[in-house]
Protein backbone atom coordinates (compact mmCIF):
# COMPACT_ATOMS: atom_id res chain seq x y z
CA UNK A 1 0.00 0.00 0.00
CA UNK A 2 1.33 3.53 -0.69
CA UNK A 3 0.36 6.62 2.10
CA UNK A 4 1.03 10.22 0.31
CA UNK A 5 1.19 12.80 2.67
CA UNK A 6 2.16 16.23 3.17
CA UNK A 7 6.10 16.94 1.78
CA UNK A 8 7.67 17.55 4.90
CA UNK A 9 5.74 14.95 7.10
CA UNK A 10 6.91 11.65 6.03
CA UNK A 11 8.70 10.91 9.48
CA UNK A 12 5.05 11.23 11.45
CA UNK A 13 3.54 9.14 9.05
CA UNK A 14 6.11 6.26 8.98
CA UNK A 15 5.87 6.47 12.95
CA UNK A 16 1.96 5.81 12.82
CA UNK A 17 2.25 3.06 10.08
CA UNK A 18 4.78 1.62 12.70
CA UNK A 19 2.61 2.28 15.32
CA UNK A 20 -0.54 0.60 13.34
CA UNK A 21 1.79 -2.78 13.48
CA UNK A 22 2.74 -2.41 9.36
CA UNK A 23 5.93 -2.84 8.32
CA UNK A 24 7.72 0.32 6.12
CA UNK A 25 8.84 -0.90 2.24
CA UNK A 26 9.87 2.51 1.16
CA UNK A 27 9.88 6.14 1.85
CA UNK A 28 10.14 8.88 -0.57
CA UNK A 29 9.09 12.64 -0.91
CA UNK A 30 5.67 12.97 0.22
CA UNK A 31 4.66 9.07 0.02
CA UNK A 32 5.32 5.75 2.24
CA UNK A 33 5.09 2.61 0.50
CA UNK A 34 3.76 -0.05 3.63
CA UNK A 35 2.85 -3.94 3.43
CA UNK A 36 -0.98 -4.53 4.79
CA UNK A 37 -3.63 -7.30 4.25
CA UNK A 38 -6.93 -6.41 3.57
CA UNK A 39 -7.61 -5.22 7.12
CA UNK A 40 -4.46 -3.08 6.73
CA UNK A 41 -6.54 -1.15 4.32
CA UNK A 42 -9.47 -0.93 6.53
CA UNK A 43 -7.50 0.57 9.73
CA UNK A 44 -5.02 2.65 7.58
CA UNK A 45 -8.27 4.73 6.33
CA UNK A 46 -9.68 4.63 9.49
CA UNK A 47 -6.46 5.58 12.12
CA UNK A 48 -4.06 7.73 10.24
CA UNK A 49 -3.89 11.23 11.03
CA UNK A 50 -1.40 12.66 8.83
CA UNK A 51 -2.07 10.78 5.40
CA UNK A 52 -4.06 12.18 2.35
CA UNK A 53 -4.89 9.06 1.48
CA UNK A 54 -4.69 5.17 1.24
CA UNK A 55 -3.71 3.49 -1.96
CA UNK A 56 -3.50 -0.27 -3.18
CA UNK A 57 -0.53 -0.58 -5.31
CA UNK A 58 -1.01 -2.74 -8.34
CA UNK A 59 1.96 -2.78 -10.02
CA UNK A 60 5.28 -0.67 -11.60
CA UNK A 61 7.59 -0.76 -14.34
CA UNK A 62 9.83 1.19 -16.78
CA UNK A 63 8.51 3.62 -19.43
CA UNK A 64 10.06 6.37 -21.60
CA UNK A 65 7.71 5.81 -24.51
CA UNK A 66 3.98 5.68 -24.94
CA UNK A 67 3.98 2.53 -26.19
CA UNK A 68 6.24 1.34 -23.04
CA UNK A 69 3.36 3.09 -20.88
CA UNK A 70 0.30 1.22 -22.87
CA UNK A 71 2.33 -2.57 -22.89
CA UNK A 72 3.40 -1.88 -18.88
CA UNK A 73 -0.23 -0.99 -18.37
CA UNK A 74 -1.82 -4.03 -20.32
CA UNK A 75 0.80 -6.72 -18.49
CA UNK A 76 -0.59 -5.55 -15.15
CA UNK A 77 -3.55 -7.92 -13.26
CA UNK A 78 -6.18 -5.67 -13.03
CA UNK A 79 -8.65 -8.26 -13.45
CA UNK A 80 -7.14 -9.36 -9.58
CA UNK A 81 -8.94 -6.06 -8.73
CA UNK A 82 -11.58 -4.59 -10.92
CA UNK A 83 -14.58 -6.96 -11.88
CA UNK A 84 -16.41 -7.18 -14.91
CA UNK A 85 -18.58 -4.04 -14.30
CA UNK A 86 -16.49 -2.36 -12.15
CA UNK A 87 -16.12 1.38 -13.30
CA UNK A 88 -12.34 2.25 -13.88
CA UNK A 89 -10.64 5.29 -15.04
CA UNK A 90 -6.88 6.99 -14.33
CA UNK A 91 -8.32 9.88 -12.08
CA UNK A 92 -4.87 11.80 -11.71
CA UNK A 93 -1.36 11.28 -13.03
CA UNK A 94 1.97 13.15 -11.49
CA UNK A 95 5.15 13.18 -13.10
CA UNK A 96 8.50 14.06 -12.06
CA UNK A 97 11.96 13.97 -13.89
CA UNK A 98 10.56 11.80 -16.42
CA UNK A 99 10.72 11.75 -20.52
CA UNK A 100 6.45 11.27 -20.56
CA UNK A 101 5.13 14.06 -18.40
CA UNK A 102 1.36 15.08 -20.20
CA UNK A 103 -1.07 14.24 -17.73
CA UNK A 104 -3.89 13.50 -19.99
CA UNK A 105 -2.33 11.41 -22.34
CA UNK A 106 -0.27 9.28 -19.48
CA UNK A 107 -4.39 9.16 -18.21
CA UNK A 108 -6.32 8.35 -21.90
CA UNK A 109 -3.41 5.58 -22.90
CA UNK A 110 -3.20 3.98 -19.31
CA UNK A 111 -7.28 3.70 -19.57
CA UNK A 112 -6.90 2.15 -22.95
CA UNK A 113 -4.73 -0.26 -22.12
CA UNK A 114 -6.52 -1.38 -18.92
CA UNK A 115 -9.69 -1.78 -21.14
CA UNK A 116 -7.41 -3.71 -23.31
CA UNK A 117 -6.36 -6.21 -20.70
CA UNK A 118 -9.82 -6.60 -19.18
CA UNK A 119 -11.62 -7.34 -22.19
CA UNK A 120 -8.77 -10.37 -23.25
CA UNK A 121 -9.09 -11.62 -19.26
CA UNK A 122 -13.34 -11.08 -19.01
CA UNK A 123 -13.73 -12.16 -22.97
CA UNK A 124 -16.36 -9.41 -23.47
CA UNK A 125 -16.29 -6.56 -26.48
CA UNK A 126 -17.24 -3.90 -24.18
CA UNK A 127 -17.91 -2.53 -20.82
CA UNK A 128 -20.47 -1.70 -19.42
CA UNK A 129 -18.80 0.16 -16.04
CA UNK A 130 -22.29 -0.02 -14.12
CA UNK A 131 -20.74 -1.40 -10.94
CA UNK A 132 -18.48 0.02 -8.33
CA UNK A 133 -15.80 3.00 -8.58
CA UNK A 134 -12.16 1.92 -8.99
CA UNK A 135 -10.28 4.71 -9.45
CA UNK A 136 -6.36 4.52 -10.78
CA UNK A 137 -3.67 6.94 -9.57
CA UNK A 138 -0.52 6.87 -11.60
CA UNK A 139 2.72 8.58 -10.80
CA UNK A 140 6.30 9.01 -12.46
CA UNK A 141 9.46 9.51 -11.34
CA UNK A 142 12.60 9.22 -12.79
CA UNK A 143 10.60 6.99 -16.36
CA UNK A 144 9.89 4.50 -13.45
CA UNK A 145 5.69 4.03 -13.63
CA UNK A 146 3.71 3.34 -10.45
CA UNK A 147 0.36 2.65 -10.35
CA UNK A 148 -2.36 2.00 -8.02
CA UNK A 149 -6.08 1.80 -6.58
CA UNK A 150 -7.72 4.31 -4.84
CA UNK A 151 -9.46 2.75 -1.53
CA UNK A 152 -10.19 6.11 0.32
CA UNK A 153 -11.91 8.29 -2.28
CA UNK A 154 -12.69 11.88 -0.84
CA UNK A 155 -8.91 12.62 0.86
CA UNK A 156 -8.61 11.81 4.44
CA UNK A 157 -7.78 15.10 5.57
CA UNK A 158 -11.82 15.87 5.55
CA UNK A 159 -12.87 13.74 8.99
CA UNK A 160 -16.45 14.85 8.22
CA UNK A 161 -16.75 17.35 10.99
CA UNK A 162 -15.70 20.27 9.21
CA UNK A 163 -18.83 21.39 7.23
CA UNK A 164 -17.92 25.46 7.70
CA UNK A 165 -14.53 26.89 7.21
CA UNK A 166 -12.63 29.83 7.84
CA UNK A 167 -11.28 31.66 4.52
CA UNK A 168 -7.79 29.65 4.80
CA UNK A 169 -8.68 26.96 6.60
CA UNK A 170 -5.52 24.61 7.43
CA UNK A 171 -6.00 20.93 6.16
CA UNK A 172 -7.11 18.75 9.21
CA UNK A 173 -4.56 16.05 8.58
CA UNK A 174 -1.89 18.92 8.57
CA UNK A 175 -3.18 20.04 11.96
CA UNK A 176 -2.48 16.55 13.40
CA UNK A 177 0.71 16.42 12.37
CA UNK A 178 1.34 19.95 13.94
CA UNK A 179 0.58 18.49 17.28
CA UNK A 180 2.12 15.32 16.81
CA UNK A 181 5.27 17.22 16.17
CA UNK A 182 5.27 18.80 19.67
CA UNK A 183 5.77 16.68 22.88
CA UNK A 184 1.68 17.91 23.84
CA UNK A 185 -0.12 15.28 25.48
CA UNK A 186 -4.17 15.40 27.21
CA UNK A 187 -2.01 16.69 30.74
CA UNK A 188 -1.34 19.68 28.99
CA UNK A 189 -2.28 22.89 28.11
CA UNK A 190 -3.08 23.55 24.32
CA UNK A 191 -4.02 27.19 23.03
CA UNK A 192 -4.59 27.95 19.51
CA UNK A 193 -4.85 31.79 19.20
CA UNK A 194 -5.89 31.80 15.51
CA UNK A 195 -8.46 29.18 15.29
CA UNK A 196 -10.48 29.90 12.60
CA UNK A 197 -12.82 27.02 12.28
CA UNK A 198 -11.09 25.59 15.00
CA UNK A 199 -9.33 22.69 13.11
CA UNK A 200 -6.27 22.40 15.26
CA UNK A 201 -8.46 22.41 18.54
CA UNK A 202 -10.45 19.69 17.43
CA UNK A 203 -7.83 17.63 16.25
CA UNK A 204 -5.96 17.95 19.66
CA UNK A 205 -9.15 16.92 21.44
CA UNK A 206 -9.47 13.99 19.27
CA UNK A 207 -6.17 12.93 19.83
CA UNK A 208 -7.42 13.61 23.63
CA UNK A 209 -9.94 11.04 23.43
CA UNK A 210 -8.07 8.18 21.23
CA UNK A 211 -10.54 8.67 19.03
CA UNK A 212 -9.64 7.68 15.00
CA UNK A 213 -9.97 10.32 12.66
CA UNK A 214 -11.83 8.17 10.21
CA UNK A 215 -14.59 6.73 12.57
CA UNK A 216 -17.08 8.91 11.00
CA UNK A 217 -16.87 8.41 7.48
CA UNK A 218 -16.78 6.05 5.00
CA UNK A 219 -14.09 4.82 2.16
CA UNK A 220 -14.66 4.03 -1.10
CA UNK A 221 -13.42 0.78 -0.81
CA UNK A 222 -16.10 0.05 2.43
CA UNK A 223 -17.85 -0.99 -1.36
CA UNK A 224 -15.15 -3.51 -2.62
CA UNK A 225 -16.58 -6.48 -1.59
CA UNK A 226 -15.23 -8.93 -3.63
CA UNK A 227 -11.80 -7.94 -2.40
CA UNK A 228 -12.62 -6.47 1.47
CA UNK A 229 -15.58 -8.51 2.88
CA UNK A 230 -17.60 -6.53 5.09
CA UNK A 231 -16.55 -8.05 7.90
CA UNK A 232 -13.34 -6.69 8.18
CA UNK A 233 -14.97 -3.13 7.95
CA UNK A 234 -17.30 -3.86 10.56
CA UNK A 235 -14.45 -5.03 12.98
CA UNK A 236 -11.83 -2.31 12.08
CA UNK A 237 -14.92 0.43 13.12
CA UNK A 238 -15.57 -1.32 16.25
CA UNK A 239 -12.16 -1.19 17.20
CA UNK A 240 -12.31 2.30 16.91
CA UNK A 241 -15.39 2.99 18.88
CA UNK A 242 -13.53 1.31 21.54
CA UNK A 243 -10.93 2.76 21.64
CA UNK A 244 -12.35 6.38 21.79
CA UNK A 245 -13.38 8.07 25.17
CA UNK A 246 -14.80 11.32 25.36
CA UNK A 247 -15.58 11.94 28.57
CA UNK A 248 -11.36 12.75 29.60
CA UNK A 249 -10.87 15.81 30.57
CA UNK A 250 -8.02 17.99 29.15
CA UNK A 251 -7.94 21.89 28.80
CA UNK A 252 -7.43 23.23 24.92
CA UNK A 253 -8.71 26.57 24.32
CA UNK A 254 -9.25 28.12 21.28
CA UNK A 255 -9.83 32.09 20.24
CA UNK A 256 -10.70 34.44 17.48
CA UNK A 257 -11.30 37.91 16.66
CA UNK A 258 -14.65 37.13 14.93
CA UNK A 259 -17.76 36.04 16.77
CA UNK A 260 -19.07 34.04 13.75
CA UNK A 261 -15.72 31.74 13.86
CA UNK A 262 -16.24 31.09 16.87
CA UNK A 263 -19.56 29.97 16.34
CA UNK A 264 -18.67 27.98 13.50
CA UNK A 265 -15.59 26.40 15.44
CA UNK A 266 -18.24 25.31 18.32
CA UNK A 267 -20.68 23.93 15.49
CA UNK A 268 -17.63 21.75 13.57
CA UNK A 269 -16.74 20.78 17.52
CA UNK A 270 -19.73 19.43 17.47
CA UNK A 271 -20.16 17.32 14.49
CA UNK A 272 -16.90 15.74 15.74
CA UNK A 273 -18.33 14.79 19.38
CA UNK A 274 -15.35 17.36 21.20
CA UNK A 275 -17.54 20.39 21.69
CA UNK A 276 -17.12 19.32 25.90
CA UNK A 277 -13.34 18.99 25.66
CA UNK A 278 -12.62 23.01 24.52
CA UNK A 279 -13.43 26.15 24.95
CA UNK A 280 -13.67 28.62 22.23
CA UNK A 281 -14.35 32.26 22.93
CA UNK A 282 -13.96 35.56 21.21
CA UNK A 283 -10.53 37.12 21.82
CA UNK A 284 -7.77 39.19 20.38
CA UNK A 285 -4.03 37.67 20.18
CA UNK A 286 -2.96 40.86 22.06
CA UNK A 287 -4.96 39.29 25.35
CA UNK A 288 -3.62 36.02 25.11
CA UNK A 289 -2.08 35.04 28.98
CA UNK A 290 -2.16 32.04 30.96
CA UNK A 291 -1.41 31.64 34.92
CA UNK A 292 -0.74 27.80 34.18
CA UNK A 293 3.09 27.04 33.53
CA UNK A 294 4.28 24.44 30.60
CA UNK A 295 1.17 24.72 28.27
CA UNK A 296 1.37 24.93 24.52
CA UNK A 297 0.46 27.28 21.15
CA UNK A 298 -0.03 25.90 18.40
CA UNK A 299 -0.98 27.98 15.86
CA UNK A 300 -1.26 28.77 12.06
CA UNK A 301 -1.71 32.82 12.22
CA UNK A 302 -2.54 34.58 9.18
CA UNK A 303 0.45 34.51 5.90
CA UNK A 304 -0.13 37.93 4.42
CA UNK A 305 -1.37 36.16 0.87
CA UNK A 306 -3.24 39.12 0.09
CA UNK A 307 -1.25 42.65 -0.02
CA UNK A 308 -3.30 44.58 2.38
CA UNK A 309 -3.07 41.88 5.01
CA UNK A 310 1.17 42.05 4.27
CA UNK A 311 1.48 45.33 5.87
CA UNK A 312 -0.02 44.09 8.48
CA UNK A 313 2.53 41.45 9.45
CA UNK A 314 5.29 43.04 11.32
CA UNK A 315 2.71 43.81 14.25
CA UNK A 316 0.44 41.02 14.03
CA UNK A 317 4.00 38.74 14.11
CA UNK A 318 5.13 41.67 17.35
CA UNK A 319 2.18 40.79 19.31
CA UNK A 320 2.42 37.26 18.87
CA UNK A 321 6.17 37.30 19.93
CA UNK A 322 4.89 39.33 23.05
CA UNK A 323 2.58 37.33 24.22
CA UNK A 324 4.56 34.00 23.83
CA UNK A 325 7.43 35.68 26.20
CA UNK A 326 5.11 36.71 29.07
CA UNK A 327 3.79 33.44 29.04
CA UNK A 328 6.48 31.52 31.76
CA UNK A 329 7.80 28.35 30.17
CA UNK A 330 5.31 27.63 27.42
CA UNK A 331 6.12 25.96 23.82
CA UNK A 332 4.72 27.26 20.65
CA UNK A 333 4.55 25.44 17.28
CA UNK A 334 3.65 28.26 14.67
CA UNK A 335 2.96 27.24 11.08
CA UNK A 336 3.45 30.05 8.79
CA UNK A 337 4.88 31.00 4.77
CA UNK A 338 5.92 34.53 6.12
CA UNK A 339 9.35 34.71 5.72
CA UNK A 340 10.63 37.47 8.25
CA UNK A 341 8.30 35.55 11.11
CA UNK A 342 11.42 34.57 13.61
CA UNK A 343 12.70 38.38 13.00
CA UNK A 344 9.27 39.73 14.20
CA UNK A 345 8.21 37.01 16.78
CA UNK A 346 12.06 38.05 17.91
CA UNK A 347 13.51 34.86 18.84
CA UNK A 348 15.43 32.34 16.83
CA UNK A 349 12.89 28.87 16.72
CA UNK A 350 14.87 26.36 18.39
CA UNK A 351 13.89 23.73 14.88
CA UNK A 352 12.82 25.16 11.90
CA UNK A 353 10.70 21.88 9.87
CA UNK A 354 9.55 23.14 5.99
CA UNK A 355 6.47 21.27 5.32
CA UNK A 356 4.32 22.01 1.33
CA UNK A 357 0.97 23.20 1.78
CA UNK A 358 -0.31 21.93 -1.50
CA UNK A 359 1.82 24.19 -3.73
CA UNK A 360 2.97 26.43 -1.17
CA UNK A 361 5.99 26.43 0.96
CA UNK A 362 5.70 26.81 4.70
CA UNK A 363 7.72 26.45 7.76
CA UNK A 364 6.88 25.03 10.52
CA UNK A 365 8.71 27.16 13.76
CA UNK A 366 9.00 25.06 17.21
CA UNK A 367 10.00 27.25 19.68
CA UNK A 368 10.63 24.99 22.60
CA UNK A 369 9.75 25.13 26.90
CA UNK A 370 11.40 23.45 29.27
CA UNK A 371 9.78 19.90 30.32
CA UNK A 372 8.01 20.23 33.24
CA UNK A 373 9.39 18.68 36.20
CA UNK A 374 8.24 14.80 36.93
CA UNK A 375 5.10 13.98 38.84
CA UNK A 376 6.28 12.39 42.08
CA UNK A 377 2.71 10.61 42.60
CA UNK A 378 3.42 9.35 38.98
CA UNK A 379 7.05 8.36 39.78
Amino acid sequence: MIAPCHFGLEAVLKREILDLGYDILQVEDGRITFLGDEEGICRANIFLRTAERVLLKVGCFHAETFEELFQGTKNLPWEDYIPRDGRFWVTKAASIKSKLFSPSDIQSIMKKAMVERMKQKYQVSWFEESGEAFPVRVFLKKDEVTAALDTTGESLHKRGYRKLTAKAPIAENLAAAMIMLSPWNRERILIDPFCGSGTIPIEAALMAANAAPGMNRSFLSDTWSHLIPKKIWYESMDEANELADFSVKTDIQGYDLSEDMVKIARANARLAGVEQMIHFQKRDVADLSHSKKYGFVITNPPYGERLEEKEMLPALYETIGERFRALDDWSMYLITSYEEAERYIGRKADKNRKIYNGMMKTYLYQFMGPKPPRNKKQG
